[in-house]
């Protein structure tokens, strides 16, 4: 994880430009959509790998309180810029600086690849979240397209290009059966898991065009060609 917090903290300052261009707007708001479809409107939530606070941001612009943690600190000082009405702090989602039954809401969009310890994570969360609270998460999934992408990253990393997410930092993806055992096992009830993002930012802006108008069509389809995979579920009620 300190290799991730490391690049976080280098790229920092360039992170938001990722999403500023209209594919990188459609693909988090793309992302952003299925997470909060399955979460409690006007609750609090906790962020988790909250990044410079995107999804904190949409969370209190719809009627909601959040609080945002990363492992990066500039990545939080950016989220406190981004959210000043909100709380960040940094920290590790395996040991949460929070009380128990603290939260509604529990959300993490394309971090969850990167924690070492995803039961120890989930357990936590289960820990931190209401008796009837929702907790969504939106992560890489284990398709025939990105199974390259670590060779990809790695050969990035060697060649020195600094761009976000780029480097070999042992990120795991998953596949719907995997995840939504990770969920059932900390407690998680009510479990869900679909396929999102067949129109990656990453795409240059003719293919990515193309990729956006058949997205519908996959992720009803042929979800197994989909990017990212979202899992949610629900902290049965006391």
């Amino acid at each position: 994880m300190k290799k991730v917090q490391q690049h976080y903290d280098e790229v920092a300052d360039i992170y938001d430009d990722r999403y500023d261009g209209h594919r990188g707007k459609y693909y988090h708001g793309h992302i952003s959509d299925h997470v909060m479809r399955e979460l409690p409107k006007g609750g609090f939530l906790l962020d988790l790998g909250c990044g410079t606070g995107l999804f904190v941001q949409r969370y209190v612009a719809e009627g909601g309180r959040a609080v945002g943690l990363d492992i990066s600190p500039g990545m939080v000082r950016h989220g406190r810029q981004r959210c000043p009405e909100s709380g960040f702090c940094v920290g590790t989602a395996d040991v949460l600086p929070f009380k128990d039954a603290t939260f509604d809401a529990l959300a993490s969009l394309l971090a969850f690849s990167y924690v070492p310890d995803p039961e120890g994570m989930l357990r936590e969360c289960y820990r931190v979240l209401k008796p009837g609270g929702r907790i969504a998460v939106c992560t890489l999934s284990r398709t025939v397209l990105t199974s390259l992408v670590p060779v990809i990253y790695q050969v990035g990393e060697k060649v020195g290009l600094k761009k976000v997410g780029v480097g070999d930092f042992d990120e795991h993806y998953y596949t719907n059966v995997e995840i939504a055992g990770l969920f059932k096992e900390a407690g998680f009830e009510s479990v869900s898991v679909s396929r999102c993002s067949f129109a990656h930012l990453n795409l240059a802006d003719p293919v990515f065009n193309i990729a956006r108008k058949v997205e519908p069509f996959v992720e009803d389809k042929l979800p197994y060609l989909a990017y990212n995979v979202c899992a949610a579920g629900k902290k049965p009620e006391d």
